[in-house]
C-alpha cells in the first residue's frame, strides 16, 4: 500500500528533522518519520528519497517491495518511500545517506561520477540495446560487483540498478530534427561532466540543475528544454511547456537504488538476505511497469499538446559516438564496458 503522504519541505529543515528523530544509521533502533496508513508500524522503517511522482514505476516497485519486506520479516522492516524530492534533491539525498541521516535514494547514474568516474561507463551514448539488455548486465554480479561496493568506505552502495527509461530532447522553440536545430538551445541536463559534455557535442548549450526547478525555468525562458523519458516528460508536466518531443534517443541511464552500508552491516543474514531477493523482484516489477506505462505516458502529453517527432539518428549518433571511446579510460571501465557489449550479441 502506498505509505507516505509526503508534503514539501525544504532541505534544510529535513536535514535537521532527520538529525535530531535518528540515529547513525545501521544502529537497529531508527523507526520511520511517518506511520503507515493502516496496520501495525514496523520495528525499522527505512526511508527512501525519490525525485518523481508517486505514480511512477520505481516508486510503486518500491513501496510494494516494502510491504513485501515487512511481509517476510514478520514486521521487523519496511520501507517508506518519499517522492518528489521531499527529503531534497539527487544530489543532497546522496550525501544524507553517506552521512547517516538517510537510510536509501534512488537517484540517476550520471551522479555518481562525481564519487567514482568508473560510474561514466554505463551513462554512455548507445551502451544498451534494449531495456532487458540494460536490466540484466546492470544487474550482473560478474560485471557490477566491484563497481557497486567501491564508495562502502564513503558510506554509499549500490543495491540494485533500476530502468531510467530512454532519453529523448524536448523544447518549448520548436522540433529538433537535426544537430543543426540544437544551436542556441539551452538545455537542462543532469549533472555530470559527461553529460555536459554529450550536450555540447549535439549542439546544446547544457544547464545543470535539479528536476524541480526545471517546469518554471522553461516556462519563464531561463531554459529551452530538457531531457528525459516520456513518463518523466509528462509526469511533471513539462509537456505544458516545451510541446516538442523529438526521439534522439541518446541516452539508456540507469538509477541506482544506494543505501549506507552500515544499514546492511546491522542486519541479520538471514534478514539481508530476504531484503536483497525483494529488491531483484522490484528491479524485475519496474521494467515491466514502464512497459505498460510509456504508451499511457505519451497519450497524457499529447493531450497537454506535446507532439512526438524522430529525428535524423545517423546524424546524432555520429556527433556522439566519439564520447565513449574518450571516456573509457581505464582498464576497469574498457572490461565492463565490452562485456556489456558482448551480452547485447
Amino acid at each position: 500500500m502506498m505509505r507516505n503522504k509526503a508534503v514539501s519541505v525544504t532541505v534544510a529543515l529535513t536535514v535537521a528533522a532527520l538529525a535530531v528523530t535518528a540515529c547513525s544509521a545501521g544502529d537497529g533502533t531508527r523507526t520511520g518519520a511517518a506511520a503507515k496508513d493502516s496496520g501495525d508500524a514496523a520495528e525499522t522503517t527505512f526511508k527512501l528519497a525519490f525525485n518523481q511522482q508517486p505514480n511512477h514505476p520505481q516508486f510503486v516497485a518500491l513501496d510494494a517491495m516494502g510491504d513485501r519486506l515487512k511481509e517476510r520479516t514478520n514486521g521487523k522492516y519496511d520501507i517508506e518511500v518519499f517522492p518528489n524530492e521531499t527529503l531534497g534533491t539527487q544530489k543532497d539525498t546522496i550525501e544524507l545517506v553517506k552521512a547517516g541521516t538517510l537510510e536509501m535514494s534512488m537517484v540517476a547514474g550520471p551522479l555518481m561520477e562525481s564519487f567514482n568516474p568508473d560510474f561514466t561507463v554505463f551513462n554512455l551514448p548507445f551502451t544498451f540495446d534494449s531495456q532487458e539488455h540494460q536490466r540484466t548486465t546492470t544487474n550482473d554480479p560478474a560485471i557490477v560487483s566491484g563497481l557497486y561496493s567501491s564508495l562502502d568506505d564513503q558510506g554509499l552502495h549500490v543495491l540494485g540498478s533500476f530502468h531510467g527509461g530512454v532519453r529523448n530532447m524536448y523544447s518549448s522553440k520548436g522540433p529538433i530534427t537535426t544537430p543543426a536545430d540544437m544551436k542556441g538551445l539551452k538545455i537542462r541536463v543532469i549533472e555530470s561532466d559527461t553529460n555536459i559534455e554529450m550536450m555540447k557535442m549535439m549542439g546544446g548549450s547544457p544547464a545543470p540543475m535539479g528536476m524541480g526547478e526545471v517546469y518554471t525555468a522553461i516556462q519563464s525562458g531561463v531554459l529551452d528544454g530538457a531531457e528525459n523519458n516520456e513518463l518523466t516528460y509528462a509526469n511533471v508536466k513539462h509537456a505544458e511547456v516545451a510541446k516538442y518531443y523529438s526521439y534522439t534517443r541518446h541516452l539508456m541511464l540507469p538509477d541506482y537504488l544506494l543505501i549506507n552500508p552500515k544499514v546492511l552491516d546491522a542486519m541479520s543474514e538471514a534478514d539481508r538476505k530476504i531484503f536483497l531477493e525483494e529488491i531483484a523482484t522490484a528491479v524485475e516489477e519496474e521494467g515491466k511497469l514502464w512497459e505498460q506505462e510509456i504508451p499511457k505516458s505519451k497519450a497524457l502529453a499529447e493531450k497537454a499538446g506535446a507532439k512526438f517527432n524522430e529525428v535524423d539518428t545517423a546524424a546524432f549518433t555520429a556527433l556522439i559516438a566519439p564520447l565513449t571511446q574518450k571516456k573509457l579510460t581505464n582498464a576497469t571501465v574498457r572490461d565492463i564496458h565490452a562485456k556489456v557489449r558482448a551480452a547485447a550479441q
